[in-house]
């Protein structure tokens, strides 16, 4: 069985979760490697990962929001960190491909719905029993279309809240096709022959496919596409958490003049068929998220501590697997919240520290000190690892 991290979630980005990265460095590439993701902290595009068998290794290519264009990312540049990424381990020799005779049998026909052929392919090798039962399964296919239209996310993820009003119509079960879910808000991009047809609005003319506005970019009409299939996608954990949407598929065109997240379930995608179609059973997940922990509280009277002059000193720790960014630390004193000091985080990677020291005056009595990592919950942390967030120190001045 494969090994799959998923460093955040659909639902997590969809949330707002975008202060958490991990950097293109720490994705292993050696061999099969099958992930997808999206934007980055510097720029925005979608991640497509794509099996280079010559080199022995995978390639991750970016697709680009301005123009739909694609370009290959390159470890070591330190440019390239992501809020969202899922990712395999090698997974060379555990795919099942299918066979002519299983694509004979799989009786594909133009115009079909890509998600229906990949759910009767996984069907049918399950029942041969070529293919184990997992929670998810990994895809790389080669798919050929008359029309394609695909997306590039752009400043989706860059914490724009609003967007979540648009958003939670996905989670009532709203087709991703009708232009209202969460991938309206993104440019749409067209490749193909066929003409869009036009689509109606209350028995008026509308806008093709139902999307305002979709640029055409002419003929590419076979793509090489690296996706997720997940059997329960209300989870969240891939794809759109809605019931029944199992596909989530990006990719690029074999020109690799074009790429980003396909919309095979959009009106105005038409397949024609598949090239090849291999299928990879991920049995284990591992989720990813940074862990921040307040650590090493201390009060460091001054001379003459009796005058209450002194110092707090305390440590942020990132104990987990992933990088935050810009982060907000709240130091308060005997609860008075509208006073409290603030200090922020402009980067945390994972697995170490920062140690802070802030002066204070305290007036005699009894005083109580608390420090909270991430205050206003910017990281969507599990709730059993933000205890941590916070600890407090009791003392006595005079």
């Amino acid at each position: 069985m494969g090994h799959l991290w998923i460093a955040n979630s659909i639902t997590d980005l969809i949330e707002g979760d975008v202060r958490e990265h991990i950097p293109l460095e720490r994705i292993p590439l050696a061999g099969d490697v099958l992930g997808m993701g999206t934007t980055t902290s510097y720029d925005n595009g979608e991640l497509a990962f794509l099996h280079d068998r010559a080199g022995g290794r995978s390639r991750v290519y970016k697709a680009q929001p301005e123009a739909g264009g694609v370009e290959e990312l390159i470890p070591g540049e330190g440019l390239h960190h992501f809020p969202y990424v899922c990712f395999s381990a090698d997974s060379s020799g555990l795919g099942q491909a299918l066979s002519a005779e299983d694509f004979q049998a799989l009786a594909v026909q133009p115009g079909e719905a890509l998600q229906a052929v990949i759910g009767r392919a996984i069907a049918a090798l399950k029942a041969d029993q070529r293919l184990p039962e997992a929670p998810v399964y990994g895809l790389r296919l080669v798919s050929r279309w008359s029309s394609l239209v695909y997306t590039v996310a752009s400043k989706l993820c860059l914490g724009e809240r609003r967007r979540n009003q648009a958003i939670t119509v996905a989670y009532a079960g709203v087709s991703q096709g009708d232009g209202r879910s969460i991938y309206a808000a993104l440019k749409h991009f067209r490749v193909g022959d066929a003409a869009l047809q036009p689509a109606t609005v209350g028995g008026k003319p509308g806008e093709a496919a139902g999307i305002a506005a979709i640029r055409d970019l002419g003929s590419s009409p076979a793509w090489d596409g690296c996706g997720f299939w997940d059997t329960q996608p209300q989870l969240g954990r891939l794809t759109v958490p809605v019931a029944g949407e199992h596909l989530h598929l990006h990719g690029c065109s074999l020109d690799l003049r074009h790429g980003g997240h396909l919309h095979h379930e959009h009106g105005g995608s038409s397949l024609v068929g598949l090239d090849s179609l291999v299928i990879y059973p991920f049995n284990t997940i591992t989720h990813l998220g940074s862990d921040l922990a307040v650590e090493a509280l201390a009060w460091k009277p001054g001379i003459g501590g009796a005058s209450g002059e002194g110092t707090l000193v305390f440590r942020i720790h990132n104990r987990g697997q992933l990088d935050v960014s810009d982060v907000g630390v709240a130091v308060v004193l005997d609860d008075l919240y509208s006073s409290h000091c603030y200090v922020r985080l402009p980067w945390l990677t994972a697995g170490e520290s920062e140690d802070f020291a802030l002066p204070f005056c305290l007036a005699p009595g009894p005083h109580r000190l608390d420090v909270v990592a991430d205050p206003h919950a910017d990281i969507l942390e599990p709730a059993a690892d933000q205890a941590n967030n916070r600890a407090s120190l009791s003392l006595v001045v005079g």
